[in-house]
Parts: C-alpha cells; sequence; structure tokens
C-alpha cells in the first residue's frame, strides 16, 4: 500500500512540468494573440516559467545560483513591462485600439 506522506511530496519533477506548462502557455499566447497587453502577459508566463525551473534546480541542488539568477530575470520582466506599457500606450492614443499591426504606422 502506498503511503499517505510520499504522495504528497512535491518532487523536481513537478516543478520542471509546472514550469514547462507556463512556458508553454505563454509561447501559445504570444504566437496566437494579436493584442498587446495580452502578449505582455505571455512573456510574463514565459519569464516565471523559466524563473519557477531556475528556482526548482537552486532548492534541490543547495545552490544560490539560481536564486540570483531569478532576481535578475524578475529586473528584467520587470523593466520589460514599463516598455510594452508606455509603447501600448501611444498605440491606444493614436488608433484607440491596442493591436500589434498598428506597430507598422508609428513613426519616430
Amino acid at each position: 500500500m502506498i503511503e499517505l506522506s510520499s504522495l504528497l511530496e512535491v518532487s523536481l519533477g513537478h516543478y520542471i512540468f509546472l514550469g514547462l506548462f507556463l512556458f508553454a502557455v505563454g509561447l501559445l499566447t504570444i504566437m496566437l494573440r494579436k493584442n498587446m497587453i495580452v502578449m505582455l502577459m505571455g512573456v510574463e508566463l514565459l519569464l516565471n516559467g523559466v524563473n519557477t525551473i531556475f528556482l526548482a534546480f537552486s532548492h534541490f541542488s543547495s545552490h544560490t545560483e539560481g536564486q540570483i539568477l531569478v532576481f535578475f530575470i524578475l529586473t528584467v520582466a520587470a523593466a520589460e513591462a514599463g516598455v510594452g506599457l508606455a509603447l501600448a500606450v501611444s498605440i491606444y492614443k493614436e488608433f484607440k485600439e491596442v493591436n500589434i499591426s498598428f506597430f507598422e504606422s508609428l513613426k519616430g
């Protein structure tokens, strides 16, 4: 008979599956949607999937390099969100819609 405590244990494989699932959903979101804000959410899902895998390997191998990488990835994600939302606002002001196809008509 299987013990209940072994069923409740979360292993490295569970974390890798979760990270790959988040990455796949983010990738599909970017590829299938044309709305800029939804695409930015897809990029955030990609980065969170990678962060989950980094943290899992860092936890199970007792090294801190993965946690340090996650800190830098979160910093880049915050900057990416700020720049992406600024672009989305500029497109919305011009065209009253946030569609990725309107980026071609922006001129500096």
